[in-house]
């Protein structure tokens, strides 16, 4: 009797068991059902981006040695060294003094004209990136900005002086030569095809260390932080697309090198977005793609060619894009996304194709444009000169245009390295010849904005509107002559003056262009 209940319950739990399984089975089927989401059955983004089915089985561990191992070597410590300067900032030298009755001029500017400064010498750390077997490496230009003296280490402990071919601050690139032959180097990837989700690898030397690599993924790309300026500090010359990855970089990181799971180059490691100057999260690279052809020109001309359209733009979806705004700019005021033309310079390249203000810009030799910067990515791949195939909308209606880009000057010329004049660190206009005759002169150079880090804001209290006269004893009338006049010369005395005002100035400059 024992037995038999015993069995009997047994039975029965084994049957309540069973209806269970069978109820729930059948519920979670409707379940799936009523959420929109049937096993086995993936929707379209999961197809475009390459899975079968649901049942996938997961890729194998990605491996980050040989990558590792490929790029190591090619990637260095970059040392610098800035000499400690004497700076004298000097009071506008006058013909005659207001206090000429009481000193001598000479005095004058002993007591209150000159005022001497010592800016202590600096040391800093960065790296860079071996891109052929003799010797040549990219890098930031803040790396080796203003710096007297560039050491170069390699992986293998081996230290070299290096020289600086060339630099440009509105891409953050430069690069630098060591003498040497027969050393590793990394191979070119293509950024166009980095995705987001991707690994990537960064390489380095952050905070003094030795070479340190850390792993991560691409989070997004085609970011624009506003941090890049141009020769004469104007942001909007500046050309940033970065790639932004979650791989740890740190100050040294800069010019170091990010690489996909080939060990191929695909970005040029440059900032990071941090509160307190160490990482944070996110970190940001140049693109390859933007780096090469920087690179190539900086090599072949001493200065990068860079083409331009001959357009200002905006995003319909800026915030500050009012209804009025829109319509002052040409944008359709339902418009809320996509790179439109809102001014079109009549010398340019635009304007010849036939682009007009208020085109949106749809595709830039055939990629797709959703933002500024990949707007500025695109052009920046090519020189004055060449065609460009450009696709706008215009009355809901697209057309294909071919434009020619211009440089900054409006020709298709080369752009010549104007080593010192960069290094004065201002914009220069030539004196309008109305306002010569105005001011009883023959003709002379406005400087237009003085910046920092120049030359003239350095070694002088030259103001913003003076205009220059002479160069030593010779006479300049236009910009191409003050560029004539300087030439390669290290030491040299601009003479003029301010409107308005009584007397000639003379500022002694001195530059190192070697």
């Amino acid at each position: 009797m024992k037995f038999k209940q015993v069995f009997g319950t047994v039975a029965i739990s084994a049957a309540t068991a069973l209806a269970v399984i069978a109820g729930y089975t059948h519920f979670t089927k409707d379940d799936h059902s009523i959420a929109g989401q049937q096993p086995g059955v993936l929707p379209a983004n999961y197809k475009y981006a390459g899975f079968n089915d649901g049942n996938t089985p997961p890729p194998a561990a990605i491996d980050f040695t040989a990558p590792a191992q490929a790029a190591i070597p090619a990637v260095v410590h970059i040392k610098t060294k800035t000499n400690a300067k004497q700076v004298t900032n000097n009071l506008p030298r006058m013909q005659q003094s207001p206090f000429g009755d009481f000193f001598d001029d000479d005095l004058f500017n002993q007591l209150f004209g000159r005022r001497n400064s010592i800016i202590p010498e600096q040391r800093a750390s960065g790296s860079g990136v071996i891109i052929s077997d003799d010797g040549f490496i990219v890098t930031n230009n803040h790396v080796v900005q203003d710096a007297d003296e560039v050491t170069v280490t390699l992986n293998n402990r081996k230290t070299y002086k290096a020289k600086v071919i060339g630099t440009d601050p509105s891409y953050d690139l430069a690069v630098i030569k060591i003498d040497a032959s027969g050393l590793p180097y990394l191979v070119y990837g293509n950024s166009d095809e980095v995705k987001i989700g991707q690994w990537v690898l960064a390489i380095g030397y952050p905070l003094n260390l030795e070479t340190t690599v850390t792993a991560g993924i691409v989070s997004a790309k085609a970011r624009s932080l506003g941090l890049n300026k141009d020769r004469s500090g104007n942001p909007g010359g500046a050309v940033e697309s970065f790639i932004q990855t979650d791989a740890a970089v740190n100050m040294g990181n800069s010019g170091g090198a990010l690489i996909n799971t080939d060990g191929k180059l695909i970005g040029v490691n440059s900032a990071i977005a941090s509160p307190t100057g160490y990482y944070s999260g996110y970190s940001y690279a140049i693109p390859v793609n933007i780096a090469k052809k920087v690179v190539d020109d900086l090599i072949k001309f001493g200065t990068v060619q860079r083409g331009f359209l001959g357009i200002q733009y905006k995003n319909a979806s800026d915030a500050d894009l009012t209804d009025e705004r829109k319509k002052a700019f040409g944008i359709p005021s339902t418009a809320y996304d996509g790179i439109y033309a809102t001014e079109v310079d009549k010398d340019g390249g635009a304007f010849a194709a036939g682009l007009r203000k208020g085109d949106r810009i749809h595709k830039v030799n055939g990629v797709e444009i959703t933002s500024s910067a990949e707007l500025q990515e695109q052009v920046s791949r090519f020189k004055p000169g060449d065609k460009v195939p450009v696709t706008y909308v215009r009355n809901d209606k697209e057309n294909t245009v071919v434009v020619t880009l211009k440089n900054k000057a409006g020709t298709y010329d080369i752009v010549k390295n104007d080593a010192v004049m960069d290094m004065l660190g201002a914009s220069f206009l030539t004196l309008d010849p109305k306002k010569a005759r105005e001011y009883g002169v023959g003709g002379g150079v406005i400087v237009k904005k003085i910046n920092s880090g120049g030359a003239l804001e350095e070694q002088t209290r030259m103001k913003d509107s003076f205009v220059i006269l002479k160069v030593n004893d010779k006479e300049v009338k236009s910009v191409d002559d003050l560029k004539a006049a300087i030439g390669t010369q290290k030491s040299f005395t601009l003479s003029g003056f301010y409107p308005g005002y009584d007397g000639l100035y003379e500022y002694p400059i001195t530059v190192d262009n070697e």
